[in-house]
This record gives structure tokens, sequence and C-alpha cells, in this order.
């Protein structure tokens, strides 16, 4: 019996302890998609504001279609390359915070 609570206690500590360190992956995945959607904000309002000051400076209607229609197509690659970015983020957070989990889970099995 003795060895029985010894082992539940050996196994409760190692799951807290497991716990923490897939914590400790999750804050950092976390801060650094953050991290990274912030730099996104700032470089996309940053376009937008060009954009506006092209478009106050235009000589012709053309010319503000022109500028509208580059800084469209050049917000959707931007955009779309983000959401790639930050998918890859979360998928590698996912895995991060599993990671500690594993040898639990080989044990159990």
């Amino acid at each position: 019996m003795t060895q029985t609570y010894e082992d539940f206690s050996k196994y409760g500590k190692e799951f807290a302890d497991t716990g923490l360190k897939s914590f400790a992956s999750l804050s950092k995945g976390a801060q650094a998609i953050a991290t990274e959607a912030g730099e996104y904000t700032k470089k996309s309002f940053e376009a937008g504001s060009a954009t506006v000051e092209k478009l106050i400076s235009a000589k012709s209607l053309e010319k503000a279609i022109e500028i509208q229609s580059d800084y469209a197509k050049q917000s959707y690659e931007a955009f779309v390359a983000e959401a790639t970015k930050i998918g890859d983020l979360y998928a590698e957070l996912a895995k991060e915070a599993y990671k500690p989990f594993e040898s639990i889970v080989a044990k159990a099995k």
C-alpha cells in the first residue's frame, strides 16, 4: 500500500511539473503571436497612411484608381502572408505545449 501511495505521489508531481512546462510554452507562444500581430497592425496602418497620402496627391482619377488597386493587392498579399505566419505560430504553440506530456502518454501505453 505504501508503494502505491508513493507511485501515485510520484506521478502527481510529474504531472504537475509537466503542466508547468506546458504552461510556460503556452505563455511564450502566446507572446510571440501577440508580438507578430502587433507588428502586422503597425505595418498595415503605416501602409494605409502612405496610401492615403498618395491618393490625396493624385492628379487624376485614373492615378487614384491605380494607387487604390496597388494598395488592395499589396494589402491582400500581406494579409495572406501574415495569416500563414500566424497559423504556423499556432501550430508550433500546440506542438510545444503538448511536448511535455509526450512522456506521460508514452508511459500510459
